[in-house]
């Protein structure tokens, strides 16, 4: 016991020995003195990351190697748990990096990511495909019903052993050259998609020069405009980008339908230009490769793959799932067309409804049939007050406060940094960035500098976790006001930022399959419109007037609007992303003409088109929603029956309730099967009724 002792000091010796005691140049290899430790932004140059990388290639080797070497047998303690522990730097510098290059990037890291690529790929595969690591690993595994382990720890040991055999550990040696290769070859693609994508997308601008073609845009959307264009400096002129706070308001109030078509035909032809940013190619050969690295591993497809660690399991029931929800929203979609179409007949136009008119005559037809637009409610939605109203949802639900921070180190001056507190304690860091530019893909996510975990001597280590949304920003003479959409969109990214805030696990690198993740981000959007929580947060940015009644009716009646046009153009995306890997057999892609083809098998409408083309669909081909789209609408079914519980209570804020969802489910990251997760918190399964009835297919 005593040998075993002094084994396991020295590993996590060498676990911890980043931390210097004499002061490093480079911030990664110091202990962060900062408030919290957040990282020093301040200190963290370009030049520190791939000395940081290569440092944390060397150490996570060094732990790896004296795994390999410990002579005594294996164990939990001294196999899994360590293994779990190893890469702290490596983690540091990749949670900063990755943050970074997605929020803030600029040319010299996109030049790191594209370097790093494939030395990050063969560290992993170092450790995934090293045959005597496996066999301790395996060793464990075969005697896991004789160890006395917590449920964590049973979680932890099956999901270590399942990763190294899916990670190809059980293949042959010359299959796992193989598969070393077609992983370097992925992880520089997925680098390059997204790339593609930033250069695309902020390589249009649609510049207005003359007043008359700003014809039927809302004061509001012309000032923030002009804020762009000022930025640019073109003073005089409006700017619209391709980013959505920019280009959606336009689509939806423009009378400038040749604008409009222009504006909407640049974002769905991002990245399928024929051009040095062209993504076609780039998808081709991912799709393909992954497929090889499936069948590689024993598995028909790269769908059956990617779900057999999913709540769905199989492609099947994914494919099942999704007609049954196709079906439910073609005919509300066609009718909303056919709605539409009659308008542009009534008001004498002679053309076809098309993708770029969609937002435009559906805004016009909501507004006739509920008196209601977005430049109605925009004023009751300044940012500030939206936030405070996710915080006062938080509070009453898990009394959590925030409080602003001004001392706390930064990335970019946009970001508002708060600390999180319960019952006068330190409970976490939250950093939310909200505001689009350059320098910033597109969409909204929620990530962390640090995640909740307690490190191997048991010691709470508590979140920093970070939320991004490219929400509509201040103009000249207004503040951020968003829209109804924009404000879900900040409480659904701060259900995820609860997600990370209240976990109460032990071991780091616990992750949530794909089809469940989304379940406590989406059952927060349920929050946003209560009249409860409007009276708290939708105030008037000028006079502080609580939002009135009859705009609160309004919405009401509103929320299942163009329900169809949304849910289709979501599912069909969702379908594409299926189809690309759902393939069992390689493709000589012709990518607009699989898009086509696979659009037209389910009968999409020509006047819809997917929320994402294959060349701008960085969910799949950059991202890590690869045969997983669907996840969305899968936990709608969750979320939607998840809330009911709180509603049947008679009270949307029920503390037994609440206390229930964070003990069995935000608490829990990985720990547990999420089904039964599920269950503890909710008693039964939940079914679909509850999904459509809120979309209003029902």
């Amino acid at each position: 016991m005593k040998r075993i002792a002094l084994v396991l000091a020295a590993m996590i010796i060498g676990i911890t020995g980043c931390k210097k005691e004499v002061k490093s140049d480079n911030p990664f290899f110091n202990e962060w003195d900062t408030p919290f430790g957040v990282p020093p932004f301040d200190q963290i140059k370009a030049s520190h990351y791939m000395p940081a990388y290569l440092k944390g290639f060397e150490e996570q080797r060094n732990e790896i190697r004296a795994i390999i070497n410990n002579p005594d047998g294996p164990t939990f303690e001294n196999t899994i748990k360590m293994l779990a522990y190893s890469g702290e730097l490596l983690s540091n510098v990749s949670r900063v990096f990755g943050a970074l290059n997605s929020a803030n990037t600029d040319d010299s890291l996109q030049a790191i990511s594209r370097e790093i690529a494939p030395i990050a790929s063969k560290n992993r595969d170092d450790i995934n495909l090293n045959d005597t690591l496996f066999r301790r690993v395996r060793s464990v595994y075969e005697k896991k019903d004789e160890l006395m382990l917590t449920g964590e720890e049973k979680k932890l040991l099956e999901d270590t052993y399942k990763d190294f055999v899916r990670s190809g550990a059980a293949l042959s040696p010359e299959d796992k050259v193989k598969l070393r290769s077609i992983n370097e070859e992925l992880s520089i693609l997925q680098v390059k998609f997204g790339q593609n994508l930033l250069a695309e997308t902020n390589g249009f601008k649609l510049v207005i020069d003359k007043k008359e073609d700003l014809s039927g845009l809302p004061e509001g959307v012309i000032s923030q405009a002009a804020s762009m264009a000022r930025s640019l400096q073109m003073e005089g002129k409006w700017v619209f980008t391709l980013q959505v706070p920019s280009m959606t308001p336009f689509l939806q109030y423009s009378d400038r339908r040749e604008l409009r078509e222009k504006l909407f035909t640049a974002y769905f032809m991002k990245g399928d230009n024929d051009n040095q940013y062209d993504n076609k190619a780039i998808i081709a050969r991912i799709a393909n490769l992954r497929l090889e690295r499936s069948n590689l591993l024993g598995y028909n497809s790269f769908a059956d793959y990617a779900l057999e660690r999913n709540m769905a399991k199989t492609p099947e029931k994914v494919f099942e799932f999704l007609g049954q929800v196709w079906a439910a929203a073609t005919p509300v979609a066609r009718a909303e067309a056919a709605a539409q179409q009659e308008l542009i007949k009534k008001e004498g136009g002679n053309f076809k409804l098309e993708p770029w008119d969609w937002w435009y005559y559906s805004e016009k037809i909501k507004k006739e049939k509920y008196a209601l637009d977005d430049e109605l409610t925009r004023p009751y939605f300044k940012i500030d007050n939206v936030m405070e109203g996710m915080f006062y949802v938080a509070n009453r639900l898990y009394g959590l406060t925030f409080t602003k921070r001004t001392d706390i180190p930064k990335y970019h001056p946009d970001v508002n940094t708060f600390e999180v507190t319960r019952d006068g304690k330190h409970a976490g860091i939250l950093m939310i960035d909200n505001y689009p530019r350059p320098s910033k893909r597109g969409g909204a996510w929620c990530g962390s500098f640090r995640s909740q975990r307690r490190d191997i001597k048991g010691n709470m280590i508590y979140p920093l976790v970070t939320m991004v949304t490219n929400s509509t920003p201040p103009a000249a003479d207004k503040p951020s006001l968003l829209t109804a959409l924009e404000a879900e969109t900040l409480f659904h990214e701060f259900g995820h930022a609860l997600h990370g805030l209240l976990s109460d696990i032990t071991y780091p690198g616990s992750s949530v399959p794909r089809d469940f993740v989304e379940l406590p981000s989406q059952i927060m959007e349920h929050w946003v419109l209560e009249p409860e929580v409007l009276k708290v947060y939708a105030k008037h940015y000028q006079t502080n007037e609580i939002i009135p009644a009859e705009i609160v009716e309004k919405l009401d009646k509103a929320g299942k609007f163009n329900t169809g046009f949304t849910t289709i153009e979501y599912l069909a995306a969702s379908l594409l992303d299926m189809e690309y890997h759902s393939i069992t057999a390689p493709e000589n892609f012709d990518i607009r003409d699989f898009e086509n083809k696979a659009m037209d098998k389910y009968g999409l409408i020509t006047e819809i088109k997917p929320r994402y083309r294959s060349t701008y669909f960085n969910h799949i081909w950059g991202g890590g929603y690869s045969a997983g789209y669907y996840s969305y609408i899968w936990c709608e079914i969750l979320d939607a029956d998840a809330f009911q519980a709180f509603k049947e209570t008679g009270d949307i804020f029920n503390k037994e309730v609440a206390t229930r969802f964070e003990k069995e489910i935000l608490s829990k990251g990985g720990s547990r099967d999420p089904l039964e997760m599920y269950i503890a918190f909710r008693g039964k399964e939940p079914g679909i009724d509850a999904l459509l009835v809120n979309r209003g297919l029902k």
